[in-house]
């Protein structure tokens, strides 16, 4: 059986990001998102911005990345393909010149014709009909919404007017609100205007020198309105569903949302269940910017953008998780345990269905040959990708050790290697834009040992990567039938750039011997049109908590997932619905589902 764990394991590539918005300095990253997926002559493709290549499958699970051909527009974001006729057509987002189309009848050698351009766009997308009729979808901004018209099939010509089809609503969805937990609603424009001056004195620059087209770009980042972007059609039974991104990337509730239509430019109703790409907590959260596909088989699948937002806004990576449509038509997707290791059968069957194993590593204690102030070896084990335990040297001498407390079957360990504001000098030349960068070309290798022990005294290899060739910095061992260990050692590491190692999750995944928590006490109070506060008592013999909610007890389509109990606010609500909530208690031996309850309308 084939396992995978979110992000999709691949070589991401290191940006020399040279932003005009952060003051120009040099701030230096891994980046992959914004993915489209497409299944063309019996392999499985996602293009994503900023890899200059193409990642190619045969199984969902292992992925390859494949250089594309320098006259395509491999540093324009959200790279969009589709399958038409025969041909893969692609194309990526400009918004100072016309964007030039391109199509192949083969991904990986080409040749790809090219396709004038005739329009500006962000964001794009491409949707052919059943009836051989081809829609294009566009828009990415806090200000304008996302646009549709139909093109002509053989010149991508557009036929008619472009019209105006989603807007955001912060104020009526929950989900659409920017900040962290969806925490703020739009600001006024005296707020916006005293955030702007507060910049602009910041970075010692008046503002009668800052370039007029840059003024509004600035001022956009403090209006607290939500970035209504990433267009993605899929139809289904005979509907629409026009799926798009919000709030902004760099906000651990970076979701998709979908509209229902009875044509493709609609009009458009919000689903039922929206947003139906929702991951805000556990360890890697983000699920925004995406595509849903079928595989082989049919099984539906939905590619989305995961975010990290360390070293620079756009530090993220890609996950894939189980998706599709219940029978009343809804549009779903997996994600309640979405960063822990799956299979890829048996979601037809049961989409929603439990892991078979479970995390042993969260809370548990953590030791190093060495570490920075602040950045110690108990981050390693505390289900934040955003801190991270760092050595103070890249010697291959330094190790990083977790302790799981006692012996437990261990299945899989995940190993997410970090960045720590690297100070590198850029190896290119900087192209300019508004997101002027380097995307480094280089094949880097990630190396290590993987140890184990019953004891601590005496150690075993589980894996040894430590003359590996390959760069997979959130690598994934699996062990399917287990192995009895107490104690895992990461040594003789070597990452990128020779710095200094720096691991944000040494997560082990098995099943322990005991006891599932015992059914969760909680209480669940509506307190605005798009909030609800979730009071989680403490209970022993507990590691974490998922807080499932949905349109129906049926339909507990959306979860987040804690580790600690207490109060926590979702932010997500549409005004006007009610919700049914559930939270389940799990531990390394199982999970326990609580008890519903149900809040209306506020």
């Amino acid at each position: 059986m084939k396992y995978y764990c979110n992000p999709i394991n691949i070589n991401y590539r290191y940006q020399f990001n040279q932003d005009p918005r952060k003051g120009g300095a040099l701030q230096i990253c891994r980046e992959a998102a914004d993915p489209s997926m497409i299944y063309f002559e019996g392999r499985y493709y996602i293009f994503a911005s900023m890899t200059l290549g193409v990642w190619v499958s045969d199984d969902l699970v292992n992925w390859e990345n494949h250089r594309l051909p320098d006259d395509l527009p491999l540093y324009d974001y959200a790279p969009d393909v589709r399958v038409m006729n025969g041909y893969v057509y692609f194309c990526a987002s400009n918004r100072e010149v016309n964007c030039d189309r391109y199509r192949t009848k083969d991904i990986l050698n080409g040749p790809y014709e090219k396709i004038e351009g005739n329009m500006m766009y962000w964001d794009p997308n491409v949707f052919v009909d059943d009836d051989g009729r081809v829609y294009f979808y566009w828009g990415c901004s806090n200000a304008t919404p996302i646009y549709g018209v139909e093109l002509d099939p053989e010149t991508m010509e557009p036929i008619g007017e472009k019209k105006e089809l989603i807007f955001g609503h912060s104020c009526e969805i929950g989900y659409e609100r920017v900040g962290e937990n969806n925490s703020f609603y739009p600001a006024t424009e005296e707020e916006v205007e005293a955030k702007f001056q507060a910049f602009v004195k910041s970075q010692g620059v008046p503002e009668e020198y800052l370039p007029k087209d840059l003024v509004p770009l600035i001022k956009g980042m403090f209006t607290n309105m939500p970035y209504i972007e990433g267009a993605w059609m899929d139809k289904h039974c005979g509907k629409y569903y026009l799926q798009y991104a919000a709030p902004g990337t760099q906000y651990n509730t970076y979701s998709d949302g979908v509209y229902v239509g009875e044509g493709p430019l609609g009009p458009f109703t919000l689903a039922a269940n929206t947003p139906y790409s929702y991951k805000p907590g556990g360890f890697f959260p983000g699920a925004g910017h995406g595509s849903t596909m079928q595989d082989e088989q049919g099984n539906w699948w939905h590619t989305a953008t995961m975010r990290i937002s360390v070293n620079h806004d756009f530090e993220r990576r890609v996950g894939l998780w189980p998706a599709g449509f219940d029978a009343d038509g809804d549009l779903y997707c997996n994600q309640r345990y979405g960063d822990w290791p799956m299979t890829l059968s048996g979601f037809r069957q049961d989409p929603f269905r439990d892991p078979a194993w479970m995390l042993l590593s969260v809370g548990k204690q953590a030791d190093a040959s060495s570490w920075e102030e602040g950045k110690e070896p108990s981050r390693a084990t505390e289900e934040n990708v955003q801190t991270f335990w760092r050595a103070k040297s890249a010697s291959r001498e330094e190790w990083l050790e977790v302790d799981l407390g006692k012996v437990y079957q261990v299945n899989a360990v995940q190993i997410n290697f970090a960045d720590d504001h690297p100070d590198l000098p850029c190896p290119g030349e900087i192209r300019p834009g508004s997101q002027a960068r380097y995307i480094d070309e280089a094949d880097h290798k990630t190396q290590w040992k993987l140890l184990g022990s019953l004891d601590g005294e005496t150690y075993f290899v589980i894996e040894d990567k430590s003359a590996a060739e390959t760069d997979l910095t959130h690598d994934l061992i699996v062990r399917e039938e287990g192995i009895q260990v107490r104690y895992l050692k990461l040594t003789e590491m070597a990452v990128a750039f020779d710095l200094a190692p720096c691991i944000s999750g040494l997560r082990v995944f098995g099943l322990g011997e005991g006891n599932a928590p015992a059914v969760p006490s909680y209480a669940v109070v509506r307190t605005t049109d798009l909030d609800a506060e979730v009071t989680i008592e403490a209970q022993e013999n507990t590691l974490g908590y998922n807080i499932l909610f949905g349109a129906s007890e049926e339909k507990l389509y959306h979860s987040w997932m804690v580790f600690a109990p207490g109060t926590q606010r979702i932010g997500a609500l549409v005004k006007g619905r009610p919700y049914v909530f559930r939270v389940d208690a799990f531990n390394e031996n199982g999970i326990t589902e609580g008890k519903i309850q149900k809040v209306g309308e506020k």
